[in-house]
């Protein structure tokens, strides 16, 4: 089983690089199991990925505390495998951290359009990932996500691993 290491609360604005022994209180372990599917463990593409909102007009220097962690396959070269992600609907699970805002827990779904993250039945909540299918989820690289409120935020690929 594979986990991350997030602040329980982000409303203190401090990074992961801030966790040590000392303040450990303050933070939780998301634990995600690798996917089993007929008996066989299909986790070794499975990446748990970090978003923080990248150069805004209100964060001149981005910022740590408005972020997304969630976890999809990847192909070797950093896309989302579809058939995979269809093989376990219900794993790959995102979280969204807003400085202000309860944490939101949901899942990452395919639309007609591409990627996009969920929290409820329907779609009135739904963000989108622009053009993430043809994007690559690389540490460094940025993607746009249409908020439910329809403003366009550019975020930073800030981790990707196991």
């Amino acid at each position: 089983m594979s986990g991350i290491i997030f602040p329980a609360s982000w409303h203190n604005n401090r990074s992961l690089n801030d966790h040590n022994d000392a303040n450990a209180a303050n933070y939780a372990t998301l634990r995600i199991a690798p996917v089993r599917v007929d008996g066989q463990t299909r986790g070794m593409t499975w990446k748990t990925i970090r978003l923080e909102l990248a150069r805004t007009a209100d964060y001149p220097s981005g910022s740590n505390a408005h972020a997304y962690v969630f976890r999809v396959p990847l192909d070797d070269d950093g896309f989302i495998e579809p058939k995979k992600l269809k093989e376990a609907e219900k794993r790959p699970v995102v979280r969204r951290f807003w400085r202000g805002e309860p944490d939101q827990s949901g899942v990452v779904i395919a639309t007609e359009n591409g990627w996009a993250f969920s929290y409820k039945v329907g779609d009135d909540d739904d963000e989108t990932i622009f053009r993430l299918k043809d994007h690559p989820l690389k540490i460094g690289e940025y993607i746009t996500i249409t908020e439910t409120d329809g403003s366009a935020l550019p975020f930073k690929v800030i981790s990707c691993h196991e």
